[in-house]
Parts: C-alpha cells; sequence; structure tokens
C-alpha cells in the first residue's frame, strides 16, 4: 500500500567525509518509515542514497527508487525497493521525482545534489509549486550555499517577488517536524520567508 504522502531525498551517491552524514542518512530513512511517509529518491545503492533507502526498508518503510537508464550500472540500483522507476534521461527522472513528492530535503551531497536542490528551488521561485523544501545543514554543510544566499539577497539578485521558501534544519531529526509545519501552512496562501540561517 503507498503511503499518503511522499518526501523526495536528495543527497551523495558518496558517503562524504563526516561519519555523521551517514548517520543523519539512515536516522532520516527510520524516521521516515516510523512516520508512514514514503521516501522517493536517486535510485542508487551507493553513499548516502543507499544508507537512506537500506534504512528506511529495514524499518518498513516505503521506498520508490527512479533513476535514468544510463546510471543504473554507474551508481549500482538497488532493486530491492517497493517500487523501481527506470527513466530514459535525467530530466525525466526530475519531472517524476517531483510528481511523486509532497515535499523536498537535501542532506549533504555533490554538484548533483546541487543541482536538484538549486532547480527546485528556482520552481518555486517561479511559482511552480508550494511545496515544502527543506535543507538539513549536518554540521553546517550548507552553511556556504546559505551565505550565498544571503549575498544574492543583498546584491537584489534576489528581490521580494522572487523570495522563496526554504526551512534550514540542523538535524535528521527536525526534518519530518519541519515537513509537517510547513505542510500544514502551505495549504493556503502564506507569506514568502527568506532562508533562516541556523548557526
Amino acid at each position: 500500500m503507498s503511503p499518503k504522502y511522499n518526501l523526495c531525498v536528495y543527497c551523495g551517491s558518496g558517503e562524504g567525509r563526516n561519519p555523521a552524514y551517514v548517520e543523519a542518512a539512515r536516522e532520516l530513512g527510520q524516521a521516515l518509515a516510523e512516520d508512514g511517509i514514503g521516501l522517493v529518491y536517486g535510485g542508487g545503492s551507493l553513499g548516502l542514497m543507499g544508507e537512506l533507502a537500506r534504512a528506511t526498508l529495514a524499518a518498513g518503510g516505503h521506498v520508490t527508487g527512479i533513476i535514468p537508464e544510463f546510471l543504473v550500472v554507474r551508481e549500482r540500483m538497488l532493486a530491492d525497493v517497493n517500487e523501481l522507476i527506470v527513466t530514459a534521461n535525467m530530466h525525466e527522472r526530475k519531472m517524476t521525482m517531483f510528481e511523486r513528492s509532497d515535499g523536498f530535503v537535501a542532506l549533504p551531497g555533490g554538484i548533483g545534489t546541487l543541482e536538484e536542490l538549486v532547480e527546485i528551488t528556482t520552481w518555486a521561485q517561479l511559482d511552480r509549486h508550494n511545496k515544502p523544501i527543506i535543507l538539513c545543514n549536518i554540521n553546517a554543510y550548507w552553511e556556504p550555499l546559505v551565505t550565498l544566499f544571503d549575498h544574492m539577497r543583498d546584491e537584489k539578485f534576489i528581490r521580494p517577488e522572487l523570495e522563496f521558501k526554504m526551512d534550514v534544519v540542523k538535524s535528521a531529526a527536525d526534518i519530518i517536524p519541519a515537513f509537517r509545519h510547513r505542510q500544514s501552512t502551505s495549504r493556503g496562501k502564506v507569506p514568502l520567508e527568506p532562508v533562516r540561517k541556523t548557526l
């Protein structure tokens, strides 16, 4: 049975240098399962992606993996998920992830994670969706990006009419409460808020 809500999680296909990143991925996976929220993710078995998906499955949660055909071998597609979708290309993958999800989370990751986060935030900035976006700033990993957003705002490239909503949280434990709160307020027309720095 498919869950009522699904969170799309962007994260690295590597584990990163800090063990806290893997711990956060595992913690989030277990929390999603315990809360009955499905995981939508990039379909790989490596790095944080694999840790997240396996933790969700181990706790009895529902996992949808979405991976483009050319990455099936490269990212070692995880076949043990509840639903597996192989797309023709990256564009189809990202659109499918968007359509299947009720909110978006970025754990630590590389260029691909950053690109996915920025694109989904741009769509929100252009009023293409009003789904929650949550940046998980484990050990201040994303702090340079939050600072860059502030710089863009100071330099008037993010202007009031182009403001966007994004919650910045410090730990995996904060993700689901932030999602639930944002979900409850985004059903109606709510004021746009700038990124809130956590440090």
